[in-house]
């Protein structure tokens, strides 16, 4: 049994080889897939191409009139009047107009990068969870094994009535039971104890049980032992049934995420090491208040509204127009002369006067009180994000710390069970002690499982609040 656990701890220190490919792998295809990340990608575009329409000079003004009967002028006869204007806003405001816009595409695009790394962490936690589901399934079955030797063993003892050629039996039994658990490196344990089902002992060997006598020395406890036992069986049966169905729709969320059918097979790790974060504490926390998505969007829509104050500013100045006025003119026949007939043109400028300044000043008020109300949101975020990143690092802390209280105490209920077993096979006496102790190895086991799950689930929430990925 000692061995057992030397080997259930090498494995929980070392990676199964495609572990972090597989996760890549899934983390690419939700990024290509996942409609809601693809309609926030789209949104940033579309405010993209918003940019070169504020960036140009407003359309052109052309105006035509012509006379249904000419117009007689000393000029000649005038047939129509044909009128050409631009407008050209105040120096600085199109640029002006293109920074707005170009920042408002940036808090598109910072949303986008903040869905994108939310659906990176649920991806990741989801499968963290399934590893841990699968985990359970594998450990409840490997247990159910281990309580169908106790059973077979105790049956033996209760043949035999526990002396003579029934000590060998019980011994040979027991040797069974530790090969077998040999073979299950890195397991886990019944979560919460064992849970109910039924199981059968073969017609033949039930038959003897039930018919020996009650007289035989020991006969009693054996058939104890063995009832007892097969509660545990039955209970850890059902347990292993409600885990199995816990696994389908764990998996549609999977591959719900993914944009993929809900019943696609999803691959996991066949081990998860034990890990720890690998940068300093404070500097995490700095490198959140620098690259959160949700706070470079506020500095980009802070951004925003700084270039609409400046165009508030710059729509109460003046605008300039400059443009042609084109008369054509036929000539004129006066006296018995012709007279006139040259066209004219004549340049044009106009400007625009914004008088009412009540109106600008209220949009420049309301650009800067704007302005104010993300600076505020910003400084909120930040205090909550560090709340978040707090509890991150709790969670951390206490898996970690779980991590190696699991790891000391599988050791120490891997002695006293083998010493408990020993014990049993020679005067079959604590069998009820040696199923406690067993289901205790097992919570141990599954408790390690959960707190390396828990440390990688940490970290990837983390990851999700820096916006990068911690190696």
């Amino acid at each position: 049994m000692k061995k057992i656990a030397i080997i259930i701890l090498f494995c929980l220190g070392s990676v199964a080889v495609g572990f972090s490919q597989s996760l890549d792998e899934y983390l690419h295809a939700a990024a290509e897939n996942n409609p809601a990340l693809k309609s926030y990608f789209n949104e940033y575009l579309a405010a993209l191409e918003k940019v070169p329409q504020v960036g140009t000079l407003p359309d052109p003004q052309l105006s035509m009139g012509f006379f249904l009967q000419p117009m007689e002028r000393f000029m000649g006869t005038q047939q129509a009047d044909l009128r050409l204007m631009q407008m050209f806003p105040w120096f600085g405001m199109l640029k002006t107009q293109k920074d707005e816009a170009s920042k408002m595409a940036l808090v598109r695009y910072e949303r986008f990068q903040e869905a994108k790394y939310d659906l990176f962490y649920r991806v990741k936690a989801t499968w963290y969870e399934l590893y841990r589901l699968e985990e359970e399934i594998r450990v409840t079955e490997e247990n159910l094994d281990i309580l169908q030797q106790f059973e077979r063993l105790a049956l033996i003892r209760f043949q035999s009535g526990g002396i003579g050629a029934g000590s060998g039996s019980s011994m040979s039994g027991a040797s069974n039971m530790k090969q077998s658990s040999a073979k299950s490196p890195s397991m886990g344990a019944m979560s919460g104890g064992m849970g109910g089902g039924g199981s059968a002992l073969p017609a033949a060997q039930s038959n003897t049980a039930m018919s020996a006598p009650s007289t035989m020395g020991g006969g009693g406890a054996g058939m104890r032992d063995v009832l007892r036992v097969r509660l545990e069986i039955m209970a850890l049966e059902n347990s292993l049934q409600l885990l199995k169905d816990s696994q389908m729709p764990l998996k549609a969320e999977f591959n719900q995420l993914l944009n993929r059918r809900f019943d696609e097979p999803v691959v996991v790790a066949d081990t998860l090491m034990d890990t720890a974060l690998s940068i300093e504490r404070m500097a995490m926390l700095d490198s959140i208040t620098e690259n959160n998505p949700m706070l470079k969007m506020l500095d980009a829509e802070a951004e925003a509204y700084e270039s609409q104050r400046k165009m508030a500013r710059l729509e109460g100045r003046p605008m300039i127009g400059a443009g042609l006025n084109y008369m054509p003119f036929s000539p004129r026949t006066e006296n018995g002369f012709s007279m006139g007939g040259n066209d004219m043109v004549m340049p044009m400028v106009s400007l625009s006067l914004p008088v009412y300044r009540k109106k600008y000043t209220a949009m420049q008020r309301e650009a800067e009180l704007r302005q104010l109300a993300v600076q505020q949101k910003r400084e909120n975020a930040v205090n909550l994000l560090a709340v978040e990143w707090s509890g991150a690092i709790r969670n951390l802390d206490d898996a970690n710390r779980r991590v190696m209280l699991y790891q000391g105490q599988t050791e120490l209920a891997t002695q006293t069970l083998n010493l408990l077993m020993t014990a049993y096979t020679t005067d079959g006496s604590d069998f009820e002690e040696v199923l406690r102790v067993q289901q205790q190895l097992l919570d141990y086991r599954l408790g390690l499982i959960t707190a390396i799950v828990d440390q990688h689930t940490s970290i990837a929430t983390l990851e999700k609040l820096a916006a990068t990925e911690l190696k």
